[in-house]
């Protein structure tokens, strides 16, 4: 589901609603916040790791984009947190963009600075779960509507099928 962004910029919001059949929430949240594992799925990670800066926690990722354009990177902070309403156990995670001085924008490479994501995770009431997901960011530079339109049929759907593969191949050992 694409909402566009206020003030006719262009930009989407995303808003993603999908079942994992055979994939138990609890696995689905920890695959999920595995960058390690992340690194070995998802084929888009150019880099991405966590420091502690200043006693927070933050994240950097740089997304492979497609030739010509240039690669995008991203400083966030998130936080999972497993919630109990009315008897349901439900994972949220919640992660925004955040400014760190110790990470400087790289050349080459966009900053994206407007950024913030909401995952709701929780049983299906059978083997699997559901999710949901809210996911807004500014890319930056001039993206084309080919890219948009990619990313809105095809890269977002599959995004659902390659964590489902990638929670069925996951162990706590890697």
């Amino acid at each position: 589901l694409l909402i566009p962004f206020p003030q006719q910029s262009g930009l989407y919001e995303y808003k993603i609603f999908g079942g994992l059949a055979d994939v138990p929430p609890k696995l689905c949240a920890d695959v999920y916040m595995d960058l390690n594992f992340r690194k070995e799925w998802d084929q888009y990670v150019k880099e991405l790791y966590e420091e502690t800066y200043d006693g927070e926690k933050v994240i950097y990722w740089e997304v492979k984009y497609p030739f010509p354009l240039s690669n995008r990177d991203y400083v966030y902070i998130r936080e999972c947190r497993e919630m109990d309403v009315d008897g349901r156990k439900i994972w949220v995670v919640l992660a925004k963009s955040v400014a760190v001085p110790q990470c400087p924008e790289k050349p080459g490479i966009i900053r994206v600075k407007s950024y913030k994501q909401s995952l709701v995770i929780e049983s299906d009431g059978k083997a699997g779960c559901k999710v949901c997901m809210y996911y807004f960011d500014n890319p930056g530079g001039m993206i084309p509507s080919w890219l948009v339109n990619w990313a809105s049929k095809s890269g977002v759907p599959a995004f659902l099928k390659d964590i489902q593969k990638a929670c069925l191949n996951y162990s706590k050992g890697t």
